[in-house]
Order: C-alpha cells, then structure tokens, then sequence
C-alpha cells in the first residue's frame, strides 16, 4: 500500500534531534514563550523575509489575529467586507466571521483553484476593505493583478499562506507579499510540527506590536491589559521542534517539485486533469488533480494500493455551520469540489512508488 500520509516516517529523519530538543525543554523547565519561541520567531521572519513573525496556536487564530489588529488600527470595522475564495478550507471564512467582518465568497480560476481577479473586481463594494489571498494546495495566487486591485481600491491584501510555506513570487516568498500573512504548522504542512502552531508575519511594526498583545490576553505587560485578547500562543515545545525541521523546508519543498514534474510530464489519461507546474511559485502542499468521475477514479486507485484525500469535499457555502449561504450560486466552486482528488506527494515518495501510481493512472 502507498500512503497519502504516514507522519511518523516523514519525522523519522528528526527524531534524534526531537529527542534533544525535549531534553532540553525538560532540563530548562521554561515552558511558555521562552527562548525556543523566540529563536523561531527570529528564524521565520527571516526565512520569509520579513520584519516581524509572532507565533500562534494555530493558522486560524492567526488569520483571526491580524483582522483583529487592522480593528484596532482602525483600517477594519465591524461589518466589512472581506473578500476571500469560495474554494478554501473554510477556516479562511471562520476567521473572518469571528472577527464580525463580513465574508464576500469570490470564485476561483479553474485551472488554479485560486482568485479569479475578474471576479474579485466584480464583488468589490464600497464596503469591502481586504482581500485575502489564500495560496491554495501551495500554489501562490496571482499575486501581480491581487496587488493592483487592491492598491486601485484602496483595499488591505493578506495572504492565507497555511499551504504555502516557502512558495516565492517574483523572488520573494510567501508571508512577504501582502500587508501581513498567516500561516499553519499543522503536523501535515510543509513545515508541520508535532502538534497544533500558527504565525502571523509581517513588516508592519504597528501590527506586530498589537498582534503580540493580543495573543497573550491583550497584555501589555503581565497582568495589565490594553485589550480584550486571546490565548493563541504557540507551543514552546512545538517551537523547538519547527527549529529543527525549517532548516530542511526548502530541500524538503523541492522534492515534492520533482515529484510533481515527474507526475505531470509522464501522467497522460484524457480524463485526468493536472495541477499546474510552478518551479517557485508552487511548494504542492498538496498535489491535486480533478476527473469527472471522482469516486470511481479514486476506488480504483484504493484497489491498486494509492492512497489519496480529497481537499475539499464539501465547499463552504454548503456546509451546514453557514446554512445562510446555501443558495449561492458559485458553479466553479462546487465543480471544484465535485472533482478534486489529492495523490501522494510526500517527500520520501520512492521512486518505484512515484512509477507505480503513474503506471496505474495511465491504465485507468
């Protein structure tokens, strides 16, 4: 059988450094925020070529945390309109709900998955303050137009960036092209940690400042409290162990570039529609294909021994959690939906596994 995921062979290789890590955690018996959290703060921020990185508990909370802060700033209102694509993993939308802005669900391209900018234009009203440009599966949005819009307009652009650790556009990486972006360390990512973790970058100092308040319950300083926060901190012990495994994330990323260029270059089946190849742009977070007949293509695949997920099945709008949205009428969304199906494109695919799925695709 080849797995879609087996998450203790992919961390194999850094047990040994875990373990140290640990040790160490124990030995110190400084277990919030202490010098591990600040030494991957200091790492990430560099990595992505930012000012600033703050660690959270999650990739949710810090999509939540930098809507908040543009509250606080004054730059959101209560209300706003948000726009953000209807295809995504529906924390993109949850963070803006729970923030009392207002999601605007926009269609995404076929043939990306991500905005369509034409129809990011047709959904700007004179309520709408931000776009979010979520870089789904790990493939950046079309960074150049979501930029000209949003300066046209007058609007804030952050980046979902939970998929998309190490991705580059135009020579610069993800968490480095909006106003702020978000990102996730679930143990899945690309740099995944043993448990939940989140950041927020940025080089806005005025928002870092107010993002590093309001994780720790708005404080200050200790105990005294400038706003009504949160408790989203990231994991001490989880810090330590992304400390180990950012060194390897870009040789890491271009393994999986490989294996994605193998697949589209030898994968020919008339019903099987391929990613698209990005040499920078695309980190294939996930590796995503659509056929119209999703089921019998992916029972196939479970009989011949390939795993496979599929991200996602059931879109937004009809997710009974916003029963009010479902009458939309979002066509490429729910096409999108109806058709996707991840492959494996784990790092320490083998060889012969990476000819084997090929082999039997093509004999579908």
């Amino acid at each position: 059988m080849i797995e879609f995921l087996n998450l203790n062979k992919l961390n194999a290789p850094f047990e040994n450094q875990f373990r140290q890590k640990f040790e160490q955690f124990l030995s110190a018996g400084n277990y919030i925020e202490s010098s591990e959290n600040q030494n991957f703060e200091n790492n990430f921020a560099q990595y992505c070529g930012t000012e600033y990185a703050i660690g959270t508990g999650n990739g949710l909370d810090a999509i939540r945390l930098i809507l908040e802060a543009y509250k606080i700033k004054g730059e959101l209102q209560p209300g706003d309109e948000i726009i953000v694509p209807a295809n995504t993993f529906i924390a993109t939308i949850l963070a803006i709900s729970q923030a009392g802005l207002t999601p605007v669900l926009t269609e995404p391209r076929l043939t990306t998955y991500n905005l369509d900018p034409d129809k990011v234009i047709e959904n700007i009203t004179p309520k709408t303050k931000a776009i979010i440009g979520v870089h789904l599966y790990g493939l950046i949005s079309d960074w150049d137009n979501l930029q000209e819009i949003a300066r046209s307009y007058g609007l804030l652009l952050i980046e979902d960036a939970a998929q998309a650790h190490g991705a580059m556009w135009d020579n610069k990486k993800a968490g480095n092209l909006g106003n702020a972006a978000a990102f996730s360390f679930y143990p899945i990512k690309n740099l995944g940690a043993l448990g939940d973790g989140g950041a927020v970058t940025t080089s806005d100092m005025a928002l870092a400042n107010i993002i590093k308040k309001l994780k720790n319950y708005g404080q200050e300083k200790k105990y005294i409290c400038k706003y009504k926060g949160f408790n989203s901190r990231l994991d001490e012990l989880q810090a330590a162990f992304l400390n180990v495994k950012l060194p390897y994330l870009d040789k890491s990323n271009d393994k999986r570039r490989q294996i994605a260029a193998t697949y589209i270059e030898h994968i020919k089946h008339p019903e099987i529609i391929l990613p698209l190849y990005g040499k920078k742009t695309h980190v294939y977070h996930q590796f995503t294909v659509r056929t119209a007949n999703r089921e019998h293509f992916q029972q196939y695949l479970k009989r011949n021994g390939i795993g496979t997920m599929i991200h996602y099945p059931v879109p937004p709008h009809k997710q009974q959690a916003y029963f009010e949205w479902q009458k939309l009428d979002l066509p490429i969304t729910e096409q999108i939906h109806r058709e996707i199906l991840s492959l494996p494109v784990r790092e320490n695919l083998t060889d012969e596994e990476i000819e084997y799925i090929i082999d039997k695709i093509n004999k579908y």
